[in-house]
Formats: structure tokens, C-alpha cells, sequence
């Protein structure tokens, strides 16, 4: 853990929310400012129309088509959002809003950036997670507006050494393309820890610090020591403080990855380490970690692009490469979590003015039931003949009723059923849930959203999506207590389970196993055995005690003595 350092007087020091912990000190880049396009006032003449036309959307398909095959490259988040941008750059409503304008005689490109703004003012108005995609829908333009004009496709310069990258925020696709080993820590003045530039820097292990205040002065260029741990940016930073801050965070680093599982306190107290994983190659890569199974499967990731439902054969198969990588482990399948920021075309979602209070997750099985069913067959299908029970869980159970009725259906193709506690409700009433199933996973990016009546998208309340919200933690707290007084499994698998500090104190709380991205568990295992079970329980205290999130790690800090 990084420890307070004295910074040189004449340095500069920035403070944000901590997305992913890490110490770096480099140089400054920042990504080159949208060109904007040149207004084209002369109409196309008729006759020019119809190859205008077809001149977009060749260019959106090749567009789409791209970020489809760097979907297909990537792992985790980055092909979840990849995957999103290139169904965004299909859309229906957006092509033709584009190619109407083109009807009338607007150029192709003006059109394009004229049908973007359109959808712009309209998201923005919506507000929450519908605003949030404003940034995804002026880059998908963005790269259809250079292929229609010949220039090189926007992106983040690549910098010829190791380099902090600066900007007010990031497109998903950009930040999935980052090269770890060249841009070696990332820090926006928006977004949240929850965002998805937070959770695709944590996938790929950049250390990172959103929203943080005055980051817009920092010119390109300039020296900097980013600490992702501690949320704090120092621009021109005391070389010694520099040196010692790097070379403390490395030792730690050393001790992470000299660790080999299982997941257990220092004296003892087991504690499951799991991973996170969206498909078969992630679950490959991720059996290079410590890991001791999959904590989340998160199955709808792999239909993003889909316009139809996959059959149950194609489904079971997708299922079983994740259960073939851990064949005699624990394996937790999440059933689709469908809606809100993740819109599957074959789920028939409905128009909702607040889409992530709507009919999303469990609740689509309400307006079809068959889609769960079908899933589950095929759950069943992937597992038949598995040594080791496989876990299934359903995401945003509000209701016990929802719960039975789930766990119901689970058992009866013979497997483990859970739930999702991300509604407040349902930590309130954990125990009346889990009467109904066998075990729960706590999670904490929308739980933290739903707590604190705050998007988890949007860069002006990432600090109350903080999953560090001693609020949010009061109700793990709850949930722990609920799986203790029956006698059942309470894991965490947001992203609060990848941070090591708060991992001890979640663990603190009663939770029994913490799923994290693959390039968190070393982190994760390494600290919790270097604390014993009462360091993290008076953590536990220490921090419910608090007030904000910054007191909460301050907390934690001495209580564990980190």
C-alpha cells in the first residue's frame, strides 16, 4: 500500500477518486482534440444522393465492422464496450437519421455529425446512463466521418515511451485499445470509478484516477506521479518523494505476484479469491492468475452484437469453454443482465424514459419468460457430466418472491441457485432472499448507483459512487449478516472486490468470497494474507463508523496498519 510522502514545495498536488490502485511517475500525453468538420454549406445535387448514401453507410458498416473485430480481439470489459460501440455504429435510427438528411442534399460527413448532435441533445436530455453515452456516440461518429473523408481514424496517440495519459474523458473504444506497457496510468477530470474507462484500465491494470479537480491545466509533457491507490496527482513531483513512492509500490508488486492462493487471512480464515470472466478465452487467460474459479460469468457479453437469440446448442457451447477452464472449481454463471446500458436486440426491450430503473435483468422474464428458460437448458446442457456443482445467480432481485420463483426454476435442471443483491431492498431484506437460495453475490457498482440515488456513469457524482460509501458498505454489512445467521455463502463480485484495501475490509464485514478482473486477484490474495481476520473486522468497524468515502480508507489505513 502507498504510504504519505512530503512533496517538493514548488510541485503541484491534484486530488480525484480512486478507480484502480498503483503508483507511476512519467511524462504527460494527451489525446489529440476532435477535428472538427469544416461546414459544408452547397447541397449534393440530386444525382449525387443516392452514391452519398451509400457512401455512409458503407462507411458505418466498415466502422462497425472494425470495432467488431476489436471486440473479438479483447477480453473483459474492453470487448463488452467495444462490442456496444459497433452496435451503436449499426443503429438503425441513427443511420437514418443520417440518411434522410443526406435525401435533402446535405453532404454525407455533415450529415453524419448533424444526426450525432441530434441523438446528443436527445441523450443529454434523458440524462443518467442514457448521457453517459453521448461520449461512445460522438467517437463511433467521429471514426465514420474520417473513413468518409479519408483521414486516419481518431484514437490516442501512441507516445515512444512509457506514459501518463491526461484527458477530461475517454471514449470506451479508445480506453480499450490502450497499451498497458506505454500508457502506464491514466487520470480524466470526469467520469467515476465505476465508469467504464475505470473498469477497462482496471481489466488491463493501469493504475487510474478519475475526476479529478484542475487536471485540465496540466499540460502534455509535464512529469507526474499518479497514485491510483490514494486518488492524489502530483505534477512536478520531488524526485526522492518519487523514487521511494515507485519503489514501495513495486515491492508490493513483488509480494502480489509471489502470491499462489488459496484466499485466506493471515491466520487462517479462508476467504474464496475468484475471478472475473466474460467468455472462454477470458476464463483461459484469467487460469494464469491464483484464481480458485469464476465468481461471475457474465453470460450476456457474449450477445451484445446479436441481433437474434443464439440457439441452446450454440449457448451451451459458449458456456462450456468457461466451465472447461475450471473444471473442478466453483464456477458462477450470472443469467442475462440485460436493459439499461446493456441492450441485447433479441431481448425486446421496451422504450423507458429511466432505462437502469426499468425492465432490466431478472425483470425481463416478466415479458418472457422463455428467454430465461431457455438460458437455463442450455446452463444445464454446458454442465451435464461436471464433477463440480455449477452456481447460478440472477441479477436485480428486488423481492423474495423473485427469488423463489428463480431458485425454482434452477433447481430443477439440477443446478446451485443465487442471487445478485444490487437493490437496496434487497440487502435490506438479505435473509428473507436467501431463505430461497443457497447463496449471494453482492454487487457493488449497482448497488453503490441505486444507494445513493447517483449514476454510476456520471463524472459529476463519482464520489457518490464510490463503492467506499460507508452507506453502500452499511448494506454489505447487512447481506454478510444475513448469510451468516443462515448459514450461507455472501460473496462480493463489483468492482469494490478488486481493491486490496477494501477487500480486507469487506472481508471484515462477513464476506465469504471476492471476485475481482484477473489482474486484481494477486493483489487481492496477497494483502488479505498479510492481515489476520481481527485486522480486518476492527477495519470493518472502523470504517462503518465514518462518514465519506475519504475517511473510510483513512480508516482502514490504521486499522490495518497499511
Amino acid at each position: 500500500m502507498t504510504r504519505s510522502f512530503q512533496e517538493n514545495p514548488t510541485s503541484t498536488v491534484l486530488y480525484g477518486t480512486p478507480a484502480v490502485p498503483g503508483v507511476v511517475a512519467a511524462p504527460t500525453v494527451r489525446p489529440a482534440p476532435r477535428v472538427l468538420m469544416e461546414t459544408v454549406t452547397t447541397p449534393l445535387a440530386e444525382s449525387e444522393r443516392a452514391s452519398a448514401a451509400e457512401a455512409f453507410r458503407r462507411a458505418a458498416t466498415t466502422v462497425a465492422d472494425r470495432l467488431r473485430a476489436r471486440a473479438a480481439a479483447s477480453s473483459g470489459a474492453a470487448a463488452e464496450v467495444l462490442a456496444a460501440n459497433a452496435a451503436m455504429a449499426a443503429d438503425r435510427g441513427w443511420l437514418a437519421a443520417a440518411e434522410q438528411r443526406i435525401a435533402t442534399g446535405t453532404p454525407a460527413p455533415t450529415a453524419a455529425v448533424a444526426a450525432t448532435e441530434h441523438f446528443a441533445e436527445l441523450f443529454l436530455g434523458l440524462g443518467g446512463l442514457m448521457a453517459e453515452r453521448v461520449t461512445d456516440l460522438r467517437d463511433v461518429c467521429d471514426r465514420v466521418v474520417a473513413e468518409l473523408t479519408g483521414r486516419p481514424e481518431p484514437g490516442i496517440p501512441v507516445p515512444d515511451r512509457p506514459s501518463i495519459l491526461l484527458a477530461e474523458d475517454l471514449a470506451p473504444a479508445d480506453t480499450a485499445g490502450l497499451d498497458p506497457n506505454l500508457i502506464v496510468g491514466l487520470a480524466t477530470s470526469l467520469g467515476g470509478p465505476t465508469s467504464h474507462t475505470a473498469i477497462i484500465a482496471r481489466q488491463l491494470g493501469i493504475p487510474c484516477v478519475v475526476a479529478v479537480t484542475g487536471l485540465d491545466a496540466v499540460p502534455a509533457g509535464a512529469e507526474l506521479l499518479l497514485d491510483g491507490t490514494a486518488g492524489r496527482v502530483t505534477v512536478s513531483p520531488d524526485p526522492e518523494t518519487t523514487r521511494a513512492a515507485v519503489v514501495e509500490y513495486r515491492s508490493a508488486t513483488e509480494r502480489a505476484a509471489a502470491w499462489t492462493g488459496p484466499g485466506a487471512t493471515a491466520d487462517g480464515r479462508r476467504v474464496e479469491v475468484l475471478v472475473n470472466v466474460q467468455d472462454g478465452a477470458g476464463a483461459r487467460v484469467a487460469q494464469r492468475t491464483p484464481a480458485e474459479g469464476v465468481g461471475l460469468f457474465r453470460t450476456e457479453l457474449c450477445f451484445l452484437d446479436r441481433g437474434s437469440e443464439p440457439a441452446r446448442a450454440e449457448q451451451a457451447a459458449i458456456y462450456a469453454e468457461v466451465l472447461a477452464a475450471y473444471p473442478d472449481a466453483k464456477v458462477v454463471l450470472r443469467t442475462l443482465d440485460a436493459g439499461s446500458d446493456k441492450p441485447l436486440r433479441f431481448a425486446d426491450h421496451p422504450d423507458e424514459a429511466n432505462p437502469a430503473l426499468g425492465v432490466r435483468g431478472i425483470r425481463l422474464t416478466a415479458r418472457d419468460s422463455g428467454l430465461l428458460d431457455r438460458q437455463l437448458d442450455a446452463i444445464a446442457d454446458a454442465a451435464a457430466g461436471r464433477a463440480a456443482p455449477t452456481w447460478v445467480m440472477a441479477p436485480m432481485i428486488s423481492t423474495a418472491a423473485e427469488a423463489k420463483s428463480f431458485a425454482a426454476r434452477v433447481r430443477a435442471r439440477g443446478l446451485v441457485p443465487g442471487v445478485m443483491i444490487e437493490v437496496p431492498a434487497a440487502a435490506l431484506l438479505a435473509e428473507a432472499i436467501l431463505e430461497h437460495v443457497d447463496f449471494a453475490s453482492v454487487g457493488t457498482n449497482d448497488l453503490a448507483q441505486y444507494t445513493m440515488a447517483a449514476d454510476r456513469m456520471s463524472p459529476q457524482l463519482a464520489a457518490l459512487t464510490d463503492p467506499w460509501q460507508p452507506a453502500v458498505l452499511t448494506l454489505v454489512a447487512c447481506t454478510a449478516a444475513a448469510g451468516q445467521a443462515l448459514g450461507k455463502p455472501v460473496g462480493v463480485c463489483g468492482e469494490a472486490a478488486a481493491d486490496p484495501l477494501l477487500a480486507c475490509v469487506l472481508t471484515g464485514l462477513g464476506v465469504t468470497s471476492l471476485s475481482a478482473a484477473a489482474p486484481a486477484v494477486a493483489a487481492v490474495g496477497a494483502t488479505l494474507a498479510a492481515v489476520t481476520f481481527e485486522d480486518c473486522r476492527r477495519a470493518a468497524e472502523a470504517v462503518l463508523g465514518t462518514a465519506d468515502p475519504a475517511a473510510a480508507r483513512a480508516a482502514a489505513r490504521t486499522a490495518l496498519g497499511l
